[in-house]
């Protein structure tokens, strides 16, 4: 089969087409034939190795020291299911299904198999497998950090990052969740997030920012880039500051505050589980949450994928066609 392999930790050029061995099927998995995945920022991350400061010595024992031990990188998927494993009574061949691989990786290829406890589920019937691919990570990711945040109907919720692929899934399910949305973007992406539901859009190029006096019960940064005093002063007296992509600073001074405060500052890995996947399913069904996608490539052409959102300002997903 095709697929790409990392050679090395480096630059996109490190992507290489290759032909490879079929992935072997276990009994408690299913073999995916792939038609589509995405590009996303974590990708980028692990084939450059630069995740952030903190975890370069954990993560090297991770991925692998001088390139990743799993050389087929890629997390979200979707397919077909072409085999199940005899143990599998969740899944039969022939259905579509999408989802995340989380840290086993591997799906830049046209093949793989999945544990079928894996974030895997039935893809929607309306969505293409181009769209399907492009919902696991941010849907879940942005899910994740609202619940632990608590969220209710009547907060207000400020998303950072509002036109990524975790922050336009963020706006969605916040105001689904009923919130008063507030999302923070750029001059090019303002009008993206309102169409998916923001109340109040901030544009960071025009020097706005949130310290207006405005209060929030959560404050979703998904990007790893809002100013965190002024973050934490914009939050009400109980608010929850939640960061996808946390700094070292940013961990200790969030234990800080979290015990000197009644606020209190989260980040972490999210969880990924098939009934979370499905609940998301069940929205994009009843037409309350869509995926933004920016660009379409091909498998052949992921380097030139990896190269777009290295430079940070991808609008949703990026997506490849396998098949």
């Amino acid at each position: 089969m095709k697929a790409v392999v990392c050679t090395k930790y480096g630059g996109p050029e490190v992507l290489q087409l290759r032909e490879v061995e079929k992935p072997s099927l276990k009994d408690d998995e299913v073999r995916i034939q792939i038609y589509s995945t995405t590009v996303t920022a974590g990708d980028c991350r692990v084939r450059g190795f630069s995740p952030p400061p903190m975890f370069k010595i954990p993560m090297r024992f991770a991925l692998g020291f001088t390139k990743p031990r799993k050389p087929i990188l890629g997390v979200e998927l979707a397919g077909v299911v072409e085999q199940t494993g005899r143990y599998v009574t969740r899944f039969k061949e022939g259905d579509h299904v999408f989802g995340s691989a989380g840290f086993a990786f591997g799906s830049y290829a046209e093949y793989s198999c999945l544990p079928e406890k894996s974030a895997l589920a039935i893809k929607p019937a309306g969505l293409s497998f181009e769209e399907a691919a492009a919902v696991p990570v941010g849907g879940l990711t942005a899910l994740h950090f609202l619940r632990r945040g608590n969220i209710q109907s009547g907060h207000k919720v400020l998303i950072y990052g509002a036109s990524g692929s975790v922050g336009s899934y963020a706006v969605q399910l916040a105001k689904y969740f009923g919130a008063e949305v507030t999302g923070v973007c750029s001059s090019a992406n303002v009008e993206l997030v309102r169409s998916l539901g923001a109340d109040r859009v901030i544009d960071y190029t025009r020097g706005e920012t949130i310290g207006s006096g405005e209060r929030y019960s959560i404050i979703f940064d998904t990007v790893g880039k809002s100013p965190y005093p002024l973050c934490v002063s914009s939050l009400t007296d109980t608010g929850t500051y939640c960061q996808a992509v946390m700094s070292a600073s940013h961990v200790l001074r969030g234990m800080w505050t979290t015990v000197t405060s009644g606020k209190k500052v989260i980040g972490g890995v999210s969880t990924e589980r098939p009934e979370d996947l499905q609940f998301l399913a069940g929205l994009i069904e009843a037409g309350q949450l869509k995926p933004v996608i920016d660009r379409h490539y091909s498998l052949e052409q992921i380097a030139d994928a990896h190269r777009y959102v290295d430079q940070g300002r991808k609008k949703g997903n990026v997506v490849i066609k396998v098949r």
